[in-house]
């Protein structure tokens, strides 16, 4: 349980780092399975997601060395014939060992925490086993049997998801010929631009992408990852609706697909700028923002660019002038916690009049009260309700789930508000 209670604040922040970039972390040593040598990665989040991706790659024969700041890996010679991989609570390692493991010839199980367990995986299932590949179950408990002899399809997804997709560029990778995947909405990118970069052939089409089996391995490669937007629009909202602060964050990601959040909180009327200085395998900067009248918007399209940010746009919301509306946004029910229903009664309880829709979320701006929330173990739930806390004073309840992707969160926020109950 945190308290947070108001007081005062600096004028002016500025951050190098904040948390290096999640997505990326997990490909980053995912991919590395794809190549011959040692890579090197730099600034690896240390959360309980990655570690989890971590353990799984040396359970699976990757030899791992860490030097400081940077974490050496290099291929396993010959995959295990069997092997019980635990993700705990990340749908990301789940789904993207699923499709890496599909083109091995053996028997792996996959297992997580009893949130995982209820989050849906027939949706890597189907192409996966139209591939070749056998799942024995549509949620974990599961066991893959890979096959050595995957087949290149073409495949539409109803659904834009970038673990789904890349589930299937990374089976796609290892089959016989070339295969097509195609989307509702463009969901984001990041395998497509790291696996392309590294020599690839997968080639971009609106929505629809081809891939074309890999001939040999791919090179090694050095990553340094930079800060997670996802971690940063926390900093954010917390400076837009505190009383006259400024923040500046450098080595920020700032791929398209990343940043809608930042675009969204624009139309809002937030001070926020940002810039690129990088642009490599990805496109990475500085972001400015100042503390802001925000006004109500109604959020509809881009969805999947938003689905992690929208739990921490819902407390800029919450602060709005007007009444702010979230469409289509059913995904957000199959997530770490069903978040409409979470958001909606974490709001109530902090006297924000709000109301649950189908597929999204209705809110009226308005004025915190003090009040007790819950997590519901989802700990972009808890982060975001713990920027309540620049108002008024707020109790989370099950606020140990932060570490899943945001280990430091509390050390950054604590410039913004002071908490008591924690170390």
């Amino acid at each position: 349980m945190i308290l947070c209670p108001k007081i005062d604040v600096p004028k002016q922040l500025e951050f190098d780092w904040v948390a290096p970039d999640k997505s990326l972390s997990h490909r980053s040593l995912i991919f590395a399975f794809l190549t011959q040598g040692v890579s090197e990665i730099e600034n690896l989040l240390d959360s309980q997601d990655v570690r989890s991706t971590l353990e799984i790659a040396q359970l699976l024969g990757a030899k791992i060395e860490q030097r400081g700041e940077r974490l050496l890996i290099s291929p396993p010679h010959k995959l295990p014939a069997q092997a019980y991989l635990q993700c705990n609570n990340s749908g990301t390692t789940m789904r993207l060992f699923a499709g890496l493991l599909s083109g091995s010839r053996g028997s792996f199980t996959f297992d997580g925490d009893m949130s995982l367990r209820r989050r849906p995986m027939q949706r890597i299932r189907d192409p996966l086993e139209q591939m070749g590949a056998l799942l024995s179950s549509s949620n974990a408990p599961f066991v893959l049997e890979g096959s050595e002899t995957l087949r290149g399809i073409c495949f539409h997804s109803s659904i834009a998801s970038a673990q789904i997709k890349s589930a299937f560029i990374l089976a796609a990778l290892q089959a016989n010929c070339e295969s097509r995947y195609s989307e509702e909405e463009l969901s984001r990118d990041h395998s497509e631009r790291f696996l392309s970069h590294l020599g690839a052939q997968i080639i971009q089409h609106d929505k629809e992408i081809l891939i074309s089996p890999l001939s040999h391995p791919l090179p090694s490669y050095h990553f340094k990852i930079p800060n997670d937007p996802s971690s940063v629009i926390y900093l954010i909202v917390a400076c837009l609706i505190s009383h006259q602060m400024e923040i500046r964050i450098s080595e920020v990601l700032l791929n398209p697909t990343r940043i809608q959040a930042f675009e969204i909180l624009k139309q809002m009327g937030a001070y926020l700028s940002y810039e690129i200085t990088l642009d490599g395998v990805e496109p990475i900067g500085v972001v400015y923002a100042r503390s802001s009248e925000l006004q109500a918007i109604e959020i509809s399209s881009s969805i999947s660019w938003l689905i992690d940010e929208i739990p921490a746009l819902c407390i800029a919301l919450a602060c709005a002038k007007g009444v702010s509306y979230i469409y289509n946004a059913q995904e957000l029910r199959f997530k770490e916690s069903d978040r409409i229903a979470s958001i909606v009664s974490n709001l109530l309880a902090l006297g924000i009049e709000a109301e649950e829709l189908e597929d999204g979320i209705k809110i009226h701006g308005g004025e915190f009260c003090d009040g007790v929330v819950q997590s519901f173990g989802d700990h972009r739930i808890a982060m975001s309700f713990a920027l309540a806390g620049v108002r008024n004073q707020v109790e989370i309840v099950g606020s140990e789930c932060i570490d899943i992707s945001f280990p430091r969160f509390f050390d950054f926020l604590k410039f913004f508000v002071s908490y008591k109950g924690w170390k």
